[in-house]
Formats: C-alpha cells, sequence, structure tokens
C-alpha cells in the first residue's frame, strides 16, 4: 500500500515546480531499491510507466484497460504448503515491483473502493488514501493542502 501511494505522490509539485523521483537514473535507482526492486533501468522505465497509467485511471482520465500492457505475460501462481495456500507472482524481474503496484492498486480498490483520490487542491498533485469513517477526506494533508485551501475560499469570501 505504502508503495503505491509512494509510486502515485513520486511526480509532486513543490513550489510549482514539478519534481520527479523516478527522473534521474540515480535517484530513480535509488527509489526502487528502497521500495524493493533491482533499480534497473528497464524498471525504472515501467515504473514511470505505472505511474502515469495509475494517475490516469485514479484521476478519472483512463479506464483500467489501459493497465493490460504492463500486465501482459504476468500469472499469479499457486503453492500450497505447511504454512497454507500462498500465491506467488511470476513476471519478469525489472516488472515485477511495477507489477506489484499495480496489484495494490486493485487490492485497494476492491478492499475500499474511491478511498484512493487525488488532493481536492488544485495545485497540488498528491494523492491521499481516505482511511476516514465517513469517507470525506480531501486533502493530502490538512496541515497544508487542507489550511490553503480553506483559507483561499475564506479570503474569497469576505472580499
Amino acid at each position: 500500500m505504502n508503495t503505491l501511494l509512494d509510486l502515485l505522490n513520486s511526480r509532486p509539485l513543490v513550489d510549482g515546480r514539478e519534481q520527479d523521483a523516478l527522473a534521474d537514473s540515480a535517484e530513480g535507482r535509488s527509489w526502487a531499491r528502497e521500495h524493493g526492486g533491482d533499480g534497473s533501468l528497464a524498471e525504472l522505465e515501467l515504473l514511470r510507466e505505472a505511474r502515469d497509467v495509475l494517475r490516469d485511471i485514479v484521476g478519472g482520465v483512463r479506464s483500467p484497460e489501459a493497465l493490460k500492457p504492463l500486465l501482459d505475460g504476468v500469472q499469479q501462481v499457486p503453492e500450497v504448503g505447511r504454512e497454507g495456500l500462498r500465491w506467488t507472482l511470476r513476471t519478469a524481474p525489472h516488472a515485477r515491483l511495477a507489477v506489484e503496484t499495480v496489484l495494490a492498486w486493485a487490492d485497494t480498490e476492491e478492499r475500499m473502493p474511491g478511498r484512493l483520490r487525488p488532493c481536492a487542491n488544485s495545485e497540488c498533485r498528491l494523492f491521499l488514501l481516505d482511511r476516514s469513517r465517513a469517507n470525506r477526506a480531501r486533502w493530502c494533508s490538512m496541515a497544508a493542502c487542507g489550511n490553503r485551501e480553506k483559507a483561499r475560499r475564506h479570503y474569497e469570501r469576505t472580499r
């Protein structure tokens, strides 16, 4: 779950400028390794593609069918052992992290439909996972985006 949000939020706006944790090869490799990947250039390319497709799907711009090319040839194989049933992911090593992130998105949509969403602040590019009981969270951070948005609306009302 954390990798999913980290990937979606790896291209934020900072002081109005886009930052991309996966754009620079060295920084991208470090990001991938921190999240259990191998940091190869092929892996970074798939992570960028998965991030962009997932951002569009969560933002309502594309349908989940856009994920088909990322999942081509991927298999989940059951393995039964003493501990019980376990599913093993079979994919190319460089695709594992991107595929696991897509599967985390699918699991989130199944277990918590509509709870993964973009921040309501139009000047923010981050995403949030709403864990509130009422499902009414709107901002990635109340301290940053929430307060800014509320102050902006107050200013508009009092003008």
